[in-house]
């Protein structure tokens, strides 16, 4: 079994909070800056991506990208992923050269949708990680109900964002939750695809999703579906004829003039990036994304200290504020 996390140091040292800062994490590019600004999007009521988006912040920061990340907080300025309608400093937003995002049933206000959609609009790559399929959930009469991961085929957008940009909405637990794990196959005809630039099998603890992204889209992995959660159990014969899409590329006609480049995995649960091969696939799309270079194998080693929480639904960590969780 793979040894996914290294024991080398991330030093986050020169990472600056400043007083209003106290709402979001602002990364400075260490090294040789490349110029280009990450925005990362937390919000998620079970796959704890106000863990996982620090930490992938972390690993772009030390690879020369400016980073912010942003979270859902309650009055009391504490991390609360079960905050919907709220996002932190939406204003990173108007600056961002690329988006992560790990989402889920989202419905922000006025001024925080304008922002995002014309982040969209102007072209910004995303890489959208597992409940960013079904990243928002509006009220039918809302100005964003288009946005809903059941919009109705009348709002122009059926199946929403999530369908509609990403490629794919909510469709099902393919595998059972909980139970049964993720194993990634390589869809042999796109092998070699920069997105995959020295990325090996992966293997998580959260289950394959039911997709069919939307053409045209470039089908990257397949999801087999394992017995249980440890990486060398069987697979399950009968989840596996055809084996599920767990990461894609495609682009995006948005509303502007330069089509968005969209990396969607299906993976991305914080206990799922403990594999350092899904971890090297998120920033590989960053890379791709930005249209940059993409390293042959890309540094995405992590400090033995950050434990991600299990997933579960009302599982994240009460009482703690966004600097509560730089990686270090």
């Amino acid at each position: 079994m793979k040894n996914s996390i290294t024991l080398a140091a991330l030093s986050i040292a020169t990472t600056t909070l400043s007083q209003a800062a106290e709402t979001f994490l602002h990364l400075p590019a260490q090294g040789e800056a490349n110029g280009k600004h990450v925005v990362l999007l937390s919000g998620d009521e079970e796959y704890r991506s106000e863990e996982a988006m620090p930490m992938l912040g972390s690993i772009l920061a030390k690879q020369g990208f400016e980073c912010t990340i942003l979270f859902s907080l309650d009055d009391e300025g504490k991390v609360a992923p079960k905050q919907g309608g709220n996002l932190t400093n939406s204003e990173a937003l108007d600056k961002a050269d690329a988006i992560v995002m790990s989402i889920r049933f989202r419905h922000w206000d006025d001024a925080s949708m304008e922002r995002f959609e014309a982040a969209l609009n102007r072209g910004t790559p995303l890489v959208a990680l597992r409940t960013s399929t079904h990243a928002f959930n509006f009220k039918p009469e809302s100005k964003w109900a288009k946005y809903s991961y059941n919009a109705k085929p009348e709002t122009g957008w059926e199946g929403g964002f999530g369908r509609q940009v990403l490629g794919e909405s909510w469709v099902s637990h393919h595998g059972k939750h909980g139970t049964e794990g993720t194993r990634s196959l390589v869809e042999k005809a796109n092998a070699e695809h920069p997105v995959l630039n020295g990325v090996g099998e992966i293997f998580g603890t959260s289950d394959v999703y039911g997709a069919a992204p939307l053409a045209p889209s470039t089908v990257l992995l397949r999801g087999q579906v394992t017995e249980t959660l440890e990486a060398d159990s069987a697979p399950v014969a009968a989840k596996n004829d055809p084996m599920q899409p767990i990461a894609w590329t495609r682009e995006f006609k948005n509303a502007g003039d330069k089509p968005n480049r969209v990396l969607t995995t299906t993976m991305g649960a914080a206990t799922d990036l403990l594999d350092e091969d899904l971890r090297r696939l998120v920033i590989n799309g960053v890379y791709w994304g930005l249209e940059l270079p993409v390293p042959a194998k890309a540094e995405v080693s992590i400090p033995a200290s950050w434990k991600p929480t299990k997933f579960a639904f009302n599982g994240f960590k009460e009482g703690l504020k966004p600097s509560d969780f730089l990686v270090k």
